[in-house]
């Protein structure tokens, strides 16, 4: 007997190759036969009607802190995800001195929107160097896969301390052992180096993330330290503000590392076109043999609004800033006050950059039990106060009370310059991006796009209307082997003999994204957004089931990744 049979399920293999009905059979934690498998197994699993895909590789996600304290990496657990990346953004806990806790505390309490007190009642620090972390990961087991990157940040302030956080040059022998520390832990097992370069990753105090402008002779001194060991590559998300500088310097330090170099690659309201500039650029540095690759995600990058979330039309309102902080329950009660509610709607927003961000009415849409991720104009707040001659204002605060004032609105912010996904189609159509961004355990106040990968598969096989759809083949790919194969995993994202038995029975014509909900499941009962699915009939990971229909069978199979994986076996 073999440990699993799935029986007649369509095998759709991570390849792009045309589907095809068969069984397959798991032993010891791999796929040992596909074909018509006489043998029965000490389970058998009937996939008829349902599709068998590879588990889903997911490259970018910000489960640090949770990793260390839980072992269910949801929600992206709930969405097929079989391996992960975590330590993206040059955002981390480790490498840390216990006086710097607190800072690096500060720092993804900003970057990633996690409450302070639920990072400080949570992390167990039982860790100093990478090395440490990485052994603390390896101490638990996990309903997926987890792999790691080097976070700049944290080797910064480790390194630099005080003069780290307040950006300042570092001198040659910092830089060195910056690069001492990446190599070492890129050694004991993480997948690369991250760094940030946006201005939009900073404090919930406004602090700058330390590695903002940090220079090139800095990142230089990582890129020849990977280049020595040959393993790892380079994650770096940047604003491009002077773009062809900026990304010149990045060609320079990934000749430099003689290793690939993948980029945060988003379409901006201010520059709708650059982003094909620089994914031209990156075509042109792969021509040459320099690997780089952009990192898209499969929809609008966008924030949700409401009363019991982190963000709100009336943020910056005074009367509403006085009762933001109350507990829920009595925070609704006091907007349900009409006298509050003329105050609140009668003031305008002290923070332009704010307003522009929450209350832009033509960019704000109600989000509805089975969620729009490319709503039309004529469904957002603004045509909808038009049509029934209201303020929108007036009409967002009524509608973000309804279901007991848990009512949510969805605001695209990059990815939908044009009112519509076309752009993110051609973004994931390109031949140098991976599929990723979706950035599950961080902004758990304000998003939930760990659900996108799920996207791939319902919105843009099969759901999407106002544009040009995908096959089906073509997609599982794209979230299986294409970045599996980026992040140099060989022995996983393929469904074939002798690869790893990561794989997801789907029932396809079910799947669907459910509405996204606030759950207080964090350390110190902290508030996080959740979001799952219906229709993964089952999710195996290394041979074993760890849930079915969405929910946890206790199986936790899911182990530490160290280091890239060159073949099957």
């Amino acid at each position: 007997m073999t440990d699993i049979v799935i029986r007649n399920g369509t095998i759709i293999d991570g390849t792009g190759a045309t589907p095809y009905q068969a069984d397959i059979a798991i032993e010891n934690g791999r796929i040992a036969a596909i074909g018509t498998i006489t043998s029965r197994g000490k389970e058998e699993i009937d996939a008829k009607g349902q599709i068998v895909t590879p588990g889903f590789v997911d490259p970018h996600s910000h489960y640090d802190a949770q990793a260390t304290w839980s072992s269910r990496i949801t929600p992206s657990s709930w969405h097929g995800v079989t391996t992960t990346l975590i330590g993206n953004c040059g955002v981390g806990f480790a490498p840390c001195r216990p006086e710097q806790r607190d800072m690096l505390v500060r720092l993804m309490e900003g970057v990633e929107d996690i409450p302070e007190p639920v990072l400080t009642e949570g992390l167990p620090w039982n860790w100093l160097s990478f090395p440490d972390y990485l052994d603390a990961l390896e101490s638990r087991p996990y309903d997926l896969d987890i792999a790691t990157q080097v976070p700049h940040a944290a080797v910064r302030v480790y390194v630099m301390g005080q003069r780290g956080v307040d950006r300042e040059p570092a001198t040659e022998a910092d830089s060195a052992a910056m690069a001492k520390i990446a190599a070492e832990g890129i050694k004991a097992g993480a997948l690369g180096f991250s760094t940030s370069r946006t201005i939009n990753h900073k404090t919930k105090a406004g602090d700058l993330i330390p590695t903002l402008k940090a220079e090139e002779a800095e990142l230089m001194a990582v890129a020849r330290a990977l280049k020595r060991i040959d393993a790892g590559w380079l994650q770096v998300i940047s604003d491009f503000d002077d773009a062809e500088p900026e990304f010149a310097m990045l060609r320079r330090l990934t000749e430099a590392a003689g290793r690939k170099l993948t980029t945060t690659i988003l379409q901006r309201d201010s520059k709708p076109e650059e982003w094909r500039r620089i994914m031209g650029w990156i075509a042109e540095a792969n021509a040459s043999g320099v690997d780089m690759l952009g990192q898209v995600l499969t929809r609008a990058t966008g924030i949700l609004l409401g009363f019991e979330i982190s963000q709100n039309p009336f943020l910056g309102r005074p009367s509403f800033d006085a009762i933001a902080d109350l507990p829920f329950e009595q925070k609704i009660a006091a907007l349900r006050d009409p006298s509050l509610r003329d105050r609140i709607l009668a003031e305008p927003c002290e923070d332009r950059l704010l307003a522009r961000r929450v209350s832009r009415w033509d960019r704000i849409f109600p989000l509805t039990e089975t969620p729009d991720y490319e709503p039309s104009p004529e469904s957002g707040i603004a045509a909808q106060a038009a049509r029934a001659g209201r303020d929108p204002a007036d009409l967002a605060y009524d509608l973000l009370l309804e279901d007991n004032g848990k009512a949510l609105f969805y605001r695209p912010l990059s990815n939908y310059t044009y009112g519509n996904l076309d752009t993110v189609h051609d973004m994931l159509t390109h031949d140098a991006t991976i599929v990723g961004l979706g950035d599950g355990g961080a902004h758990v106040g304000i998003l939930c796009d760990a659900s996108a990968i799920t996207s791939m598969l319902t919105h843009w096989t099969r759901d999407r209307v106002r544009g040009e759809t995908f096959g089906l083949p073509w997609a599982v790919k794209r979230i299986t082997r294409d970045s599996a194969v980026a992040m140099g995993l060989m022995d996983r994202g393929v469904v074939a003999a002798g690869f790893k038995a990561d794989l997801n029975i789907i029932d396809y014509d079910r799947l669907r994204l459910r509405k996204p909900r606030v759950v207080y499941d964090l350390p110190s009962g902290g508030r996080r957004l959740i979001q799952q699915a219906d229709g993964y009939s089952a999710t195996i990971l290394s041979g074993a089931v760890v849930s079915r229909e969405g929910m946890a069978t206790g199986a936790l199979p899911g182990r530490l990744v160290r280091g890239a994986k060159t073949s099957p076996r």
